[in-house]
């Protein structure tokens, strides 16, 4: 499971070059000044006209929908009419999350699917109506007609009055021209009129709309803020769910992760110690055979296979300590990843601050974890040193191993680090890779803090 450190400089050695002129020359107006003319600005002014009529349909379905039902409980008819709004919601749910992807780029999952508990129309009913994913859709479809409502107002007084501020210079002049006065009537009663028709005036009108034309995309993404946070509060699965999906994919991390041990242990124990314990076997039946006959010979095979149980010995240690080393159940971190950082090629600083011992499950889970990064070290980073620092910080256990190798290190390439990350988050770890190229590379990881 190494990594080769040098892998990151396969990918974006070379910047693509095409079309940058122009992104380049947007990029150096200020934010203020390219906010209203960013495709960003238009798609949320697009979600904003879009929802006031869809949040009319939406509101007239579930208030009359629901009503109904209600109203029809006192009968069987009322459930399944019920269940037909929570599940019309739901669909509406799901324009949504579309509308959201594709003009707010809001990415919302799915909420949890129903599950009946049995077939037939009345487990699907009865699903739909125990589901809470079901009426937070019902709650978005009524609270969203208000929303709209007032994003539409405001958003839509904002945009024309800026724009048509803005721009007064350009169309003034149809006011004396078609309609009898000199320009926008800004007060006027039985006796006095007041119109911006001279210079300064018109000059001044455009200066606030261009202040009212910057200022709202801001406003608009105010208001499509709160758009975002319903869509994901409301129409996204809940955190239960979510965490249950989390925990089903670390249990699937955790079971490849064990059965891969234990096919490589089984290759080991299979291409290693097993064989030359047969092949040892054979020679001592061979030297039994020669002991009457050629004693010198016998004793120079016995001899030879003394030194193959030596070997045999030697691997079948290394392979428990692969396992579980016996230093970490006996002297804990320090003197295991003392034990670490004395095979390692390079000198490597080890310093372990710890109050007490974790639990067994981290605390090998934090060695094992050291031992993949000090062989990326030892085999791929071209270092001359390195340094292994492990400390508690409040209910976290912090690994930190680092190294003056020659960095590249992606945890993103797919290779060795992907799957310790996958190894950390299946306990709610976290691996955090920090190697530009040329060095230093710098590797932290965190695990939750559990008592012994």
């Amino acid at each position: 499971m190494a990594t080769e450190y040098g892998q990151g400089y396969a990918h974006g050695d070379r910047p693509d070059l095409r079309g940058t002129g122009g992104a380049d020359g947007r990029r150096r107006l200020p934010a203020g000044l390219r906010a209203p003319i960013e495709a960003r600005t238009w798609k949320e002014f697009g979600y904003t006209l879009l929802s006031l009529p869809i949040g009319v349909m939406s509101f007239v379905f579930a208030v009359t929908m629901l009503s109904l039902g209600v109203g029809l409980l006192i009968t069987f008819i009322g459930i399944p009419v019920l269940a037909g709004a929570l599940a019309g919601c739901r669909g509406i749910g799901a324009l949504e999350r579309t509308r959201a992807r594709g003009l707010l780029d809001l990415d919302v999952a799915a909420p949890e699917p129903l599950r009946p508990k049995g077939g037939g129309a009345m487990a699907v009913i009865g699903a739909v109506l125990k589901s809470g994913a079901s009426w937070r859709h019902l709650l978005y479809s009524v609270l969203m007609l208000p929303w709209s409502l007032f994003s539409f107002v405001v958003t839509v007084a904002f945009w024309s009055y800026g724009w048509m501020m803005l721009t007064y210079p350009l169309w003034f002049w149809l006011f004396p021209l078609y309609g009898g006065q000199g320009g926008i009537q800004l007060y006027g009663d039985d006796g006095h009129r007041i119109y911006l028709d001279n210079p300064f005036e018109i000059g001044v009108t455009a200066a606030t709309g261009l202040l009212i034309t910057l200022a709202t995309p801001w406003i608009l993404r105010a208001l499509t803020t709160v758009d975002r946070v319903m869509v994901q509060g409301l129409l996204g699965p809940s955190q239960l769910a979510t965490r249950v999906v989390e925990l089903e994919s670390d249990r699937g991390v955790v079971v490849d992760t064990a059965a891969a041990d234990l096919r490589r242990i089984e290759r080991d124990l299979h291409d290693g110690a097993q064989a030359r314990l047969v092949a040892l076997a054979m020679d001592l039946g061979l030297a039994k055979e020669k002991l009457a006959e050629d004693p010198e010979a016998a004793a120079r095979m016995v001899d030879e296979a003394h030194g193959e149980v030596k070997v045999a010995l030697q691997e079948l240690r290394d392979l428990a300590r692969g396992i579980h080393p016996a230093v970490l159940t006996d002297r804990g971190l320090d003197a295991a990843l003392s034990a670490l950082a004395a095979r390692c090629t390079v000198p490597v600083q080890v310093e372990v601050d710890l109050p007490s011992r974790p639990a067994a499950a981290i605390e090998g889970i934090a060695y094992f974890t050291v031992s993949e990064l000090l062989q990326n070290i030892s085999k791929h980073s071209r270092a001359t040193q390195g340094a292994v620092d492990v400390w508690r910080s409040e209910d976290r256990l912090m690994l930190q191993v680092t190294d003056n190798g020659s960095g590249g290190a992606d945890v993103m390439a797919g290779s060795g680090l992907t799957g310790l990350a996958e190894r950390l988050d299946a306990v709610d770890g976290i691996l955090v890779v920090d190697s530009p190229r040329g060095g230093p590379t710098t590797i932290t990881a965190e695990l939750p803090w559990r008592h012994a």
